[in-house]
């Protein structure tokens, strides 16, 4: 069975460095690197609630995330070596907490996006309620 994201899409909120959105558990981070770049060449790390991202040298991402996380979870690749995705894993997993920016005053989601990102976790959490659940 397909995942339930996969099925109405991800709503993305577009950067100068790529994009970010959410699911219910994880805010994803999406960062388009130069062709080439080996994961060697990255420096990124959530402490608490502080994310830094260096590439080859240089700042990408460096602020506090507007919601609780849980760092142990905090995940990052390198894809094809011209994509980081980064994955942080909300503490509240109810999809009641919507993030409107990726951190505290910076990239935030225009109106329109933040809009259509809490619709899609309303639908997600009212979709995962609704499943029955399974019997082992």
């Amino acid at each position: 069975m397909a995942d339930f994201a996969e099925k109405i899409g991800e709503i993305e909120c577009k950067t100068p460095w790529g994009c970010w959105y959410q699911t219910l558990e994880e805010v994803v981070a999406e960062v388009t690197l130069e062709p080439g770049t080996k994961a060697k060449e990255i420096k990124c790390k959530l402490s608490g609630k502080k994310l830094t991202t260096v590439v080859r040298g240089k700042e990408i991402l460096n602020g506090t995330v507007p919601g609780n996380v849980v760092t142990d979870d905090f995940l990052w690749t390198v894809e094809d070596n011209k994509l980081l995705r980064i994955v942080i894993t909300k503490s509240d997993r109810s999809g009641r907490d919507c993030w409107k920016s990726l951190l505290d005053g910076q990239y935030p989601a225009d109106p329109q996006v933040y809009d259509n990102m809490e619709k899609k976790l309303t639908m997600e959490r009212v979709q995962r309620e609704d499943l029955p659940s399974e019997s082992v």
